[in-house]
């Protein structure tokens, strides 16, 4: 190796800057999913600043590797050169070195420079197969893991570091990190992710007292996805830059390890390639997913839908047995909600944002007070049904102008939706039963049991979820909380809607 004078210009300790100044010492990766082009995205979503000195240029997608390019050394020494007579490097990720004469390379520059914190992860095979060390260098590398702080393995890696076979489950890949562990050192990163099953565990393992145990455990599930392109790269680096500000390796794992997981969550979203597609680095910048915020409302959902199918009141609808006197009354609060509902409705028309969803608001609007009428003409015109506003009625219609008051788009879709959702998904389980008992014509109800099936009420349920999902995208943190309490609390309204006749009689 030719002799080099580098001039650090950074201190020898863990410098806790809120803006640490990382460098990724690794190959290329022209699809922008593993390499330098990953380490850069993971030091920028932890709040670094990213640096790169490029050891290989690589020809690859998310099909695999097809050509391996390593300039000359003397470049490379050129780029450290450049970086660390200049800038003040608070950590370093090493990643892909490709042959013996680069690893001496940045032996010499750590040797000399010592930075505070080194990462090193060995990449000696891609995740598709392909080699990205070449076999004479297999000695050369292990002879720079002692000068890493954190070495960061996949299973195939860490037993071909210890010339061993791959550990087949995970105590066998913990005693493998272990052996490393104490070999080099240093701290070894076991990582489960080559492992069978729902669970994917880590572990810092350190068997010379640098931690507060040799092995701390970090529990995790497993992601199913393909995409999983540049994993290991975006780990590495995401731990050397939180390792700068945190300067402990278990607090560094416990705020990286989340971010990963939902880094592969949502790669989805992404569309890249055809074959392991890259994870999603800046996930948490970009907002809700489409039905997202459905599923958040629906868990509000649940347990006023398991309320309702205990009331007697279902019971009694569902069976025949309800007095006609409950039903009576339960209608002629359904038509008083509904004049005012409408009015919510046509609010949310005005507030849409879209010519589409204006329509679809207008349409409800109009036909709510066309039910109302319909109510009046055939039902409770024959019928003994007191006219006044019952209490649950008068808050409940109280509730949703309130919320249409507020303005928001958002809230008001929120409050909405209940009676749409709750609605459908009772009279849906009403109607199945009343099928599954044969439809009997003499059942009392079974005209207004048969309504409940009506298609074009299932699809304008669908529409209002997807616009209520579409609105909490577009809208802020502070409406989207307001959003899941004007839903929780029309939730809770439909269940005391359903119980009032009960508490009338």
């Amino acid at each position: 190796m030719t002799s080099t004078s580098y001039s650090p210009v950074y201190p020898l300790a863990v410098s806790g800057r809120q803006i640490p100044r990382v460098l990724s010492i690794a190959g290329s990766d022209p699809s922008g999913g593993a390499g330098i082009q990953a380490d850069l995205k993971s030091i920028a979503a932890h709040g670094g600043y990213g640096m790169a000195a490029i050891t290989a240029l690589t020809a690859q997608n998310t099909g695999g590797v097809r050509a391996v390019h390593v300039p000359p050394v003397e470049f490379l020494r050129q780029q450290l050169e450049a970086i660390s007579n200049d800038i003040a490097i608070d950590a370093v990720k090493i990643g892909m070195l490709g042959d013996a004469a680069v690893i001496h390379e940045v032996r010499g520059w750590l040797e000399a420079v010592r930075p505070a914190v080194v990462v090193l992860d060995p990449v000696m095979v891609a995740t598709s197969g392909d080699r990205l060390l070449r076999e004479s260098a297999g000695k050369a590398l292990r002879q720079l893991l002692p000068l890493a702080d954190l070495i960061t393995p996949n299973l195939p890696e860490l037993a071909m570091l210890l010339g061993e076979p791959e550990a087949a489950d995970w105590p066998s890949a913990l005693d493998q990190g272990k052996r490393l562990a104490a070999e080099c050192g240093n701290t070894v990163l076991v990582k489960g992710g080559h492992l069978a099953g729902s669970e994917c565990p880590d572990a810092l393992v350190n068997t010379s007292g640098l931690l507060r145990q040799d092995v701390i455990e970090v529990p995790g599930p497993r992601v199913e996805t393909a995409n999983s392109h540049g994993t290991g790269c975006s780990l590495s680096s995401a731990l050397a830059t939180a390792q700068a500000r945190t300067g402990d390796w278990e607090a560094s794992l416990r705020e990286v390890k989340p971010w990963l997981i939902e880094a592969l969550t949502h790669s989805d979203i992404l569309e890249v390639g055809h074959g392991s597609g890259p994870v999603h680095h800046f996930h948490h910048h970009a907002g809700p997913r489409p039905g997202d915020f459905a599923s958040v409302l629906w868990k509000e959902a649940t347990p006023e839908l398991e309320a309702i199918y205990k009331l007697s009141f279902i019971d009694g609808l569902q069976s025949g047995s309800l007095p006609e006197a409950a039903f009576n009354y339960y209608l002629a609060q359904d038509a008083i909600y509904l004049n005012g509902y409408s009015r919510v409705l046509a609010r949310a028309g005005a507030l849409a944002p879209s010519e589409k969803e204006q329509l679809f608001w207008a349409k409800a609007s109009q036909q709510c007070l066309e039910v109302e009428s319909e109510l009046h003409r055939n039902w409770l015109s024959t019928r003994e049904a007191s006219t006044a506003t019952g209490p649950v009625t008068k808050s409940y219609v109280d509730h949703l102008l309130a919320s249409s008051a507020s303005g928001s788009y958002a809230v008001v879709l929120a409050a909405i939706l209940p009676c749409y959702w709750l609605y459908a998904e009772v009279g849906q389980q009403l109607h199945a039963a009343y099928v599954e008992a044969g439809a009997p014509t003499e059942h009392p109800y079974a005209a207004w049991l048969t309504t409940y099936a009506d298609e074009d009420f299932a699809a304008a349920t669908r529409n209002a979820i997807n616009f209520t999902d579409g609105a909490a995208m577009a809208a802020s943190e502070r409406e989207r909380a307001a959003m899941v309490e004007a839903f929780a609390q029309s939730c809770r309204y439909e269940t005391a809607f359903f119980d009032a006749p009960r508490l009338h009689a």
